[in-house]
C-alpha cells in the first residue's frame, strides 16, 4: 500500500468515527441493555414469565371471548401476536368487512393484552423502560419529522462499517503484532492506541456483524423502502408489501354467520403438533363469526433444530383442513431466510441468556473503543504547534462528548430506580414520564460534568455515581414489590431475578474500576483557557491526559 492510499485511508477512518462517534457510543450503550429487553420488562412491571407466556400455551378463546363482550368483532380480521417474551401480546383489529356493522367496528384497532388477566393497554400505557432503551438504540425518539432518527441510525451505521474496514486495511500489515502490544508506562497516545487496538480487534467480528445487520434492518426499511416505493411502484406501497409478501393475504366474506363460533385453540395444538421444534409467534383469524372464516398461524423453528426456519399453515374453519402450508424446515424462502438470519444476529435471541451476556460485555467493549478512538483524535492534537484556538475548541469538544457518553451509565440506573419507585400506574402518561426522568437527568449529569472541564473527574464519578445508584436498583424493587432476589430465584422469576444480580454485577465492576482510578501528574499543556478578567488560568493539558489513567 502506498503512502497515500495508506494516509486516504487513515484520515477517512478517523474523520468517519469522530463523526459518528457520540451517536454510536449511544447505539452501542442503549443496544447492550435492549438484549435483556424482555427481563427489564418484566421487572419493571413485577410480571413473571414461564412457559405459560409463549403464545401457543395461551386460552386465545378466552381472550376472544373477552374481546367479544368490549367490541364487535364479526367481519374483522383479528391478529395475536407474540414478538417478545413477555406477559403481554399485541393484538391487531381490522376494520369489519360487514356492510352493516357498527361505525366503531369499521375502525381498525390496536393494542397489548395480558395473557394473565386480560387486561388491554394502549400503547403508551404499555410503555416501559425497556421499550425505551430498545427504541433509543436506533434514535426512534428522533422521529418528529417522519422517519428521522431511523435514517440517522441507518446513517451511522452505514459510515461504522466504513470505519472498520478502513481501520482494518489502515492496520492490517501491523494487526496480529499490535494486539499483543500493551504499554502502560508509555505516552498518553501509546496507552490509548494499544487499548483501541487490542479491544478493537477482540471486538471486530462482533461490530462488523452489527454494522452489517444494522444497515440493513434500519437503511433497508427508512431510506432503501420509499426510495423503491417512489421509483419502482409509483407511490403504491401496498402493491410493494404485496411483492415482498408482507401483506397477510386477503379472504372475501361469505356474509353468513355462523351458528357457533368454532374453538381456536384446537388450530394452535394442531400447529404446534404437525412439527417438533415449531414456535407460534402469530395466530390471524380471518372473518371472524363468518362461514368462510379462517385461522392462519405463523412461526418459526426453535433455533438448536434449525436457524432460520420460517413455516405457516392456514386452516379453514368449519372443515378444518389445510389449505395453505409452509413446512419451515423444508420450505423456507430465500427472502424468509435471509430477514431471519438478519434479525436474529442482530437481536442475538438465539442462545438464550448466556449469549445476551456475551454480546453486552462485547457491546460496552465497543463502547470504549470509540471512546479510545476519540481520545487518540485529542491526544494526537494536543501539541505545541497547533494553534490555540484550535486546542481550546478541541478541549471543549472533548469535554462535551464525554460528558454527554459517560453520564449515560448514572442516567440509566436512575430511570430504573424512579420509574420502579413512582411509576406504578399504566395510564397514558407513562411513556411522557419515562422520557422526562431519562431526558432531564441525562441533562442535568451532562450539564454538571461539562461545567467541571475534567476529563478525570467525568470519567471516575460517572462510573462511581452510576455504581451506587445500580446498587438501589434491587434494593427498589424488594421495597416496592417485594421481589428480593432470595424470593424471585427459588419461585423460578427469572427474568426478575436476572435484572437485579445484572445491576448488582455491572454496578460492583464499575465501582471498583472508578475506584481504582488514580490522576497522574502530565505534563502541562501551553493552552490556556481564562476563566474570568483575572489572571487565573485554567491548564487543559492536565484535565484531557489524565483520561489515560483508565
Amino acid at each position: 500500500m502506498s503512502n497515500r492510499v495508506y494516509n486516504i485511508l487513515f484520515h477517512t477512518h478517523t474523520i468517519s468515527g469522530i463523526i459518528i462517534s457520540a451517536a454510536l457510543y449511544v447505539i452501542f450503550f442503549a443496544g447492550s441493555f435492549s438484549f435483556f429487553r424482555d427481563e427489564i420488562v418484566g421487572w419493571e412491571r413485577n410480571e413473571p414469565v414461564s412457559e405459560a407466556s409463549r403464545l401457543q400455551a395461551v386460552d386465545l378463546d378466552i381472550m376472544l371471548d373477552t374481546l367479544a363482550a368490549q367490541k364487535e368483532l364479526y367481519g374483522r380480521d383479528i391478529s395475536f401476536t407474540k414478538y417478545f417474551n413477555e406477559r403481554r401480546i399485541n393484538v391487531n383489529l381490522s376494520a369489519s368487512k360487514d356492510t352493516t356493522a357498527s361505525e366503531e367496528a369499521k375502525k381498525r384497532s390496536f393494542f397489548y393484552m395480558d395473557t394473565d388477566n386480560f387486561s388491554t393497554y394502549t400503547y403508551a400505557s404499555n410503555y416501559s423502560i425497556g421499550e425505551f432503551l430498545y427504541r433509543l438504540h436506533f434514535f426512534a425518539q428522533l422521529n418528529l419529522w417522519g422517519t428521522t432518527g431511523y435514517i440517522l441510525a441507518g446513517f451511522v451505521a452505514f459510515f461504522f462499517l466504513f470505519a472498520i474496514i478502513t481501520g482494518v486495511l489502515v492496520h492490517w500489515k501491523k494487526i496480529v503484532s499490535n494486539f499483543y502490544v500493551f504499554r502502560p508506562m508509555a505516552s498518553l497516545k501509546n496507552i490509548w492506541t494499544d487499548a483501541h487496538t487490542a479491544l478493537g480487534i477482540i471486538g471486530l467480528p462482533y461490530q462488523f456483524v452489527y454494522a452489517v445487520t444494522g444497515a440493513c434492518l434500519i437503511i433497508g426499511t427508512s431510506v432503501m423502502s420509499p426510495a423503491v416505493v417512489n421509483f419502482m411502484y409509483d407511490g403504491d406501497t401496498n402493491q410493494l408489501y404485496e411483492d415482498f409478501g408482507f401483506n397477510p393475504p386477503k379472504f372475501k366474506m361469505a356474509n353468513e354467520h355462523l351458528l357457533e363460533t368454532p374453538e381456536i385453540n384446537q388450530f394452535l395444538e394442531k400447529a404446534t403438533s404437525k412439527w417438533e421444534g415449531f414456535e407460534v409467534t402469530t395466530l390471524q383469524v380471518f372473518n371472524y363469526g363468518d362461514a368462510n372464516m379462517k385461522v392462519g398461524l405463523e412461526g418459526h423453528t426453535q433455533y438448536d433444530l434449525k436457524f432460520a426456519g420460517r413455516g405457516e399453515i392456514i386452516y379453514n374453519v368449519l372443515t378444518g383442513d389445510e389449505e395453505h402450508v409452509v413446512n419451515p424446515f423444508t420450505e423456507t424462502s430465500y427472502l424468509d431466510a435471509a430477514t431471519a438470519v438478519i434479525t436474529q444476529l442482530h437481536f442475538g435471541d438465539y442462545g438464550g441468556v448466556p449469549l445476551k451476556v456475551i454480546y453486552f460485555i462485547l457491546g460496552i467493549v465497543s463502547c470504549f473503543v470509540i471512546i479510545s478512538g476519540v481520545m487518540i483524535w485529542l491526544v494526537a492534537r494536543d501539541k505545541k504547534h497547533i494553534a490555540e484556538k484550535k486546542r481550546k475548541f478541541n478541549a471543549w469538544l472533548v469535554w462535551i462528548y464525554l460528558a454527554a457518553c459517560l453520564s449515560l451509565f448514572p442516567v440509566t440506573a436512575l430511570t430504573f430506580v424512579l420509574v420502579k419507585v413512582f411509576l406504578h400506574d399504566f395510564g397514558p402518561e407513562r411513556m411522557t414520564d419515562i422520557y422526562h426522568i431519562f431526558f432531564y437527568s441525562w441533562l442535568a449529569f451532562a450539564a454538571f460534568f461539562v461545567f467541571k472541564r475534567d476529563n478525570y473527574f467525568t470519567n471516575k464519578y460517572s462510573l462511581i455515581s452510576g455504581a451506587l445508584i445500580g446498587l438501589l436498583v434491587p434494593l427498589a424493587n424488594g421495597i416496592i414489590s417485594g421481589n428480593w432476589p432470595w424470593i424471585t430465584f427459588p419461585a423460578g422469576y427469572y427474568h426478575i431475578f436476572i435484572i437485579d444480580v445484572f445491576w448488582v454485577l455491572i454496578s460492583i465492576t464499575a465501582l471498583t474500576i472508578g475506584l481504582s482510578l488514580k490522576r497522574k501528574a502530565a505534563e502541562k499543556s501551553p493552552v490556556k483557557i481564562r476563566t474570568n478578567k483575572s489572571n487565573v488560568n485554567k491548564d487543559v493539558g492536565a484535565d484531557t491526559l489524565s483520561v489515560g489513567d483508565l
